[in-house]
């Protein structure tokens, strides 16, 4: 499961993107925009500046950009990042104490094969798609009417 972190990481990385106009965008505007707690998004930028998704700036003029084009920011990359092993399906990650059923398991090589085209989705879209809204398939909301 994809918690708020990883989804907030994304939409502030939007953000930045939608309103850059070459100056650093200020935490604080990010923070009002998306509706996200100033504390909490600040300890997302944090991750995602040491991650070098983007670069942050301090002082008067201080704010965030982004650190390379959009369309090198695969989604993928942005929530193994937040998210790290949480991406993962629990049975198949590798930890220090592995499944004690592997050598019987019926389904792991199902879960492999899920948690691959999961990876392989997110990994096909980046930024750049999802400003274009080029990858991402419209809501199937039929009007009922």
């Amino acid at each position: 499961m994809i918690s708020t972190r990883g989804q907030y990481a994304i939409r502030a990385i939007l953000d930045i993107a939608e309103h850059d106009n070459g100056q650093p965008i200020p935490l604080h505007d990010i923070s009002l925009r998306q509706k996200i707690s100033l504390k909490y998004l600040e300890i997302i930028m944090r991750s995602l500046n040491k991650g070098g998704m983007i670069t942050g700036f301090s002082g008067k003029g201080g704010g965030y950009r982004l650190s390379k084009s959009l369309d090198q920011y695969r989604i993928g990359d942005i929530l193994r990042l937040t998210e790290g092993d949480q991406m993962s399906i629990a049975c198949i990650k590798e930890c220090e104490s592995p499944c004690p059923r592997i050598s019987e398991c019926r389904t792991r090589s199902m879960w492999e094969k899920l948690d691959s085209m999961i990876e392989d989705y997110l990994d096909g879209i980046t930024i750049a798609d999802l400003i274009e809204n080029t990858k991402c398939p419209e809501s199937s909301t039929k009007d009922k009417n």
